[in-house]
C-alpha cells in the first residue's frame, strides 16, 4: 500500500487528505480528511489521473507588445503542461478579443482537448 498526503484544491477549505492505494490495483482507494465529496473525488483523481487547468498568454498579431491571457477550457493531463506551454508560444490571435472567446487552436494530434478561452479583453 502507498499513502499520499495531499491538500485538496477543489474548494477554499483546503482539506488535508490522506489517500491510500495499492499501485498494482487501483480499484481500492481510500480518501481520509475530506469534508465534502469534492475532496474525495480530488484525492482519487490525483493518484489515478492528475489534471490541471493551464493558464498562459498568446500573442496578438495586430498589436505590438500585447498578449491576450488564456486558459484551457478543460483540465489537461498534468504531464502535458510543458507541451501546452510550447503550443501557446506559437498561437496568435487578432484583436479585438473579449473574455470567453474561444481561441481556434486546430490541434487534434494531442490526445486531449486543447480548447483555449480568452480571460482578458484586448481591444
Amino acid at each position: 500500500m502507498e499513502t499520499r498526503n495531499l491538500t485538496c484544491i477543489g474548494c477554499p477549505m483546503g482539506c488535508q487528505l490522506k489517500v491510500t492505494f495499492d499501485p498494482s490495483n487501483m480499484e481500492n482507494i481510500t480518501v481520509e480528511g475530506n469534508t465534502c465529496n469534492i475532496g474525495h473525488n480530488y484525492g482519487i483523481a490525483e493518484v489515478t489521473n492528475p489534471t490541471r487547468v493551464v493558464t498562459g498568454t498568446v500573442g496578438v498579431s495586430n498589436r505590438e507588445n500585447i498578449v491576450a491571457s488564456v486558459k484551457t477550457k478543460n483540465p489537461i493531463p498534468k504531464g502535458e503542461i510543458d507541451t501546452v506551454a510550447k503550443i501557446l508560444r506559437e498561437i496568435k490571435v487578432e484583436a479585438p478579443v473579449k473574455i470567453g472567446d474561444v481561441v481556434d487552436h486546430k490541434r487534434t494530434d494531442l490526445g486531449f482537448d486543447l480548447t483555449l478561452v480568452v480571460t482578458r479583453e484586448v481591444q
